[in-house]
């Protein structure tokens, strides 16, 4: 008798992957397919929070910690729980993927992106980094289109302007000049919403535990050697916030990853402004930095434009399914 797995991976009595699944894509019915959009946008939304407390725990740790070190036992835990999780039956799914090349692919471009943002962030001012790479959720929309195939309708183009007049409202990029920084976080902002597309691709035709796995492992091999170099043995209170990067980074990725199996990679493109909400907010309860009142004007545009999205979407697929 077969089981399903709560990894989306169906088991044979012998512990064999499902021969449907082990056949590829059309063999495989994903998610993907129903478009439900307001389960998508709820993983998208939790996802962005999760990630963005994440981001605070990060920049708070790097203090001491260096980075490569942090992201190194994040993917480490990560991968551990994976094959926890799936067991030989994940395994055996990665090693015989037909999209291994894109599994690989996605994780050297969000490394990539992170090396970018990082680099940058050392001379820009908050403000003026933020702005430039919240045009990642523009570059989802211009490739949603001849990459996915999705249609992009004016109510998603203005729910992106409308974001991302919020964002830039929000980080106020006064004096803002080109320079290599600038071009670093641009950089950064295109290689995210690649990845984003990708995500979307390999949702339709594989789980997202084979994604979560297949992207840490990646971050695992190639930050381990910069970790070993700049080693720093972490104390109680820094290890401790270490699991708890792992962990929120782990149900922020998981969740990410459902969201691209449930709905439109442009539709929850958008969505992605509501981490600066976050940012802004972790900002005043973790460090007092106490928010201007632009930001409260983009929060409230950003809020617009994913309560906006929701709205619509839910009464387009109401006229779709009566």
């Amino acid at each position: 008798m077969r089981r399903a797995r709560p990894d989306g991976l169906t088991v044979e009595p012998g512990g064999a992957l499902n021969p449907a699944e082990r056949r590829g894509p059309s063999a495989v019915r994903t998610v993907a397919g129903s478009d439900f959009a307001p389960l998508g946008i709820g993983l998208a939304l939790a996802a962005y929070s999760l990630l963005s407390v994440q981001d605070a725990s990060v920049k708070y740790l790097v203090a001491t910690v260096p980075v490569w070190q942090v992201l190194f036992v994040r993917s480490a835990i990560l991968v551990g729980g994976c094959v926890a999780v799936g067991g030989g039956a994940l395994l055996s799914r990665v090693t015989t993927s037909p999209i291994l090349p894109l599994l690989i692919r996605r994780g050297a471009v969000t490394l990539a992106a992170w090396f970018c943002y990082f680099s940058a962030a050392r001379a820009l001012p908050l403000g003026q980094l933020t702005t430039l790479y919240f045009t990642a959720p523009v570059v989802v929309a211009l490739l949603a289109a001849p990459l996915l195939g999705e249609r992009v309708g004016p109510a998603r183009w203005a729910a992106v302007g409308v974001g991302f007049a919020g964002a830039t409202c929000a980080a106020d990029p006064t004096g803002l000049t080109l320079s290599w920084s600038t071009g670093l976080v641009l950089g950064a902002a295109v290689l995210w919403g690649y990845g984003v597309i990708l995500t979307r691709q390999i949702a339709r035709r594989e789980p997202s535990l084979v994604q979560m796995f297949c992207n840490n492992l990646f971050f695992l091999v190639v930050t381990g050697v910069a970790a070993a170099l700049s080693w720093h043995t972490p104390t109680l209170l820094e290890a401790m916030l270490l699991l708890v990067v792992a962990v929120l980074g782990g149900a922020g990725q998981f969740a990410l990853f459902e969201s691209a199996r449930h709905v439109a990679a442009s539709l929850t493109a958008p969505l992605e402004y509501s981490a600066l909400v976050w940012a802004f907010l972790l900002g005043f309860l973790v460090w007092g930095d106490v928010p201007e009142p632009h930001v409260y004007l983009g929060a409230g545009l950003i809020l617009c434009a994913g309560l906006g999205l929701l709205v619509i979407e839910r009464a387009r697929q109401s006229r779709v399914t009566t």
